[in-house]
């Protein structure tokens, strides 16, 4: 270009001086006009979002970095989002910043750069398992409304278990169990696959209860920190689950094995909750709605059923002329009542002249006697039965005050007493037996979590090297450094510079060598 041609001049000469932003928009316009849409294959460095949405990331070789960017507008139409250590192509053209002086990529779309074995051993697990069928969508089961209980499958100590009890605190609380587990390593697989099985083993209704619903849960992470969910062993587990399972292992983009035999498929620990449970304060309104369209309801049943009172009241005679024949008979009744109250009583004078007639003193007394011999039978009777009566009664009284001694209440009560004392032992030794397994149980997680410490792998023979705060893990880096602290099991020591180890002038024996950490 014109803009760089040599132009040198003798003192005095009148040479062009150009100003930083002349030079800044030349190289720009010559990277930008000499490059064209570009694919550049490459290691995925840092990454960076920064709070206005942009996407700032590296990609690497073994030589070089290219700074890229992704603005807004563009991170959301990536077919795959770049994350660190990941291989991809990365597509867009090439810019200058000149705030800083460097060129960098705008990237706008980014694709893997392959499949690695890990990727290749997934795709071929998970064709087997969708041969067997365990993928098939008849195999899913619906999740229940309003589980009692959740049975949680994840880290105890993570962030994960805190946002599943917040999200189902502020959406509708259950009862939550939570399993605790390795989330990634060599332990993670058998022990999610032990823990699924083992919510399934519980018996409805026991000391412990049995989950109406499954989470397995885990936060994001590479390929590598989320291969326990990827192992045939837990999508087996997942598979054979009697209860309802949501899987909820890394973030939206990340994807495994566990995540197609599941029931329900949650993209982060957080929707996992607001799957299990609905929203409380929404069931609140809908039951308020549905109440106030009963009593609204009600009230409209009620207005028709009045209005068509009124309308049938209309069509009604008018009462006067429903009793005007029944009182003009009443009437007529009443004028006919003096005449046959006096024909009543002539009738009835004279049926008891007759029978008066017939009545003589003779029959009289004869009657008389039968019934007071009649009575007299019976006064002879009278009195045996009363005693007999009254032996009957005695009888049952004393039956009554023998059940009312107070020796059978004594005895009842010492039965009782002895019941209490055993029920009391039997307690004890429970609260005791309880006691001890939460005990064997508290120096379990404690020997874990020995076990799991950095400290316990420098045991073993291996040891830490520092430079200052950071941790050294290659030779390169080693030979730069001035001076180097290596940590051992039973102290650290400070190595001079250059990275030159103390001389030993005899070394009473080799030192062991130390194995691979892989």
């Amino acid at each position: 270009m014109e803009l760089f041609e040599d132009d040198r001049s003798g003192p005095g000469g009148n040479a062009h001086e150009f100003t930083v932003s002349e030079i800044s928009g030349a190289v720009k316009r010559v990277i930008e006009g000499e490059f064209d849409r570009v694919h550049v294959r490459g290691e995925v460095g840092r990454v960076f979002i920064a709070r206005s949405g942009h996407l700032y990331f590296d990609i690497k070789d073994d030589r070089n970095v290219l700074a890229s960017v992704a603005w807004k507008g563009q991170v959301g139409a990536l077919t795959q989002r770049p994350e660190e250590g990941m291989e991809v192509i990365a597509s867009g053209k090439l810019t200058t910043f000149g705030s800083q002086s460097k060129y960098q990529l705008s990237v706008d779309d980014v694709r893997p750069a392959g499949v690695g074995a890990l990727m290749a051993m997934l795709e071929k697990r998970k064709k087997a398992l969708e041969a067997e069928g365990l993928f098939a969508a008849e195999r899913k089961r619906p999740l229940p409304y309003l589980p009692e209980v959740i049975g949680v499958v994840t880290s105890p100590s993570g962030a994960v278990i805190r946002d599943i009890l917040h999200r189902l605190r502020e959406r509708f609380s259950r009862k939550v169990l939570v399993w605790p587990v390795a989330v990634q390593g060599r332990d993670c697989a058998p022990q999610v696959a032990a823990a699924i099985r083992g919510f399934n083993a519980l018996a409805p209704g026991g000391a412990i209860p049995r989950p109406d619903l499954l989470i397995v849960a885990r936060g994001g992470g590479s390929i590598e920190d989320l291969w326990g969910f990827n192992e045939e062993v837990v999508a087996r587990a997942a598979a054979e689950s009697s209860i309802p399972l949501i899987s909820a292992v890394g973030h939206e983009t990340d994807t495994t094995l566990i995540d197609y035999v599941s029931d329900r498929r949650a993209p982060t620990p957080t929707a996992a909750a607001e799957l299990a449970v609905p929203v409380r304060m929404e069931l609140q309104i809908t039951l308020d709605g549905q109440g106030g369209r009963l009593n609204r309801a009600l009230l409209q049943g009620i207005a028709a059923r009045r209005q068509r009172l009124a309308d049938l009241s209309r069509a009604l005679p008018r009462p006067e002329s429903l009793t005007a024949t029944a009182r003009q008979r009443f009437d007529w009744i009443e004028a006919r009542l003096p005449q046959a109250l006096l024909a009543g009583v002539s009738a009835r004078r004279a049926r008891l002249d007759a029978a008066a007639a017939a009545l003589r003193p003779a029959t009289l007394r004869e009657r008389i006697g039968r019934c007071s011999a009649a009575a007299s039978g019976l006064g002879t009777r009278l009195a045996p039965a009363l005693r007999r009566g009254v032996r009957e009664r005695q009888r049952a009284v004393a039956g009554l005050a023998a059940r009312l001694s107070p020796r059978p209440i004594a005895r009842e009560a010492e039965r009782g007493r002895r019941e209490l004392t055993r029920m009391e032992d039997r307690l004890n030794r429970a609260f005791c037996a309880r006691i001890d397994v939460a005990r064997r149980r508290l120096d379990g997680l404690d020997r874990l979590h020995s076990t799991l410490g950095y400290r316990e792998t420098l045991a073993r023979g291996y040891a830490v090297v520092r430079e200052g705060t950071e941790i050294v893990t290659d030779k390169a880096r080693a030979s730069e450094a001035r001076t180097l602290e290596i940590e051992f099991a039973d102290g650290r020591v400070t190595v001079g510079p250059g990275g030159a180890a103390p001389k030993r002038t005899k070394p009473k024996s080799p030192p062991p060598e130390q194995g691979s950490l892989l």
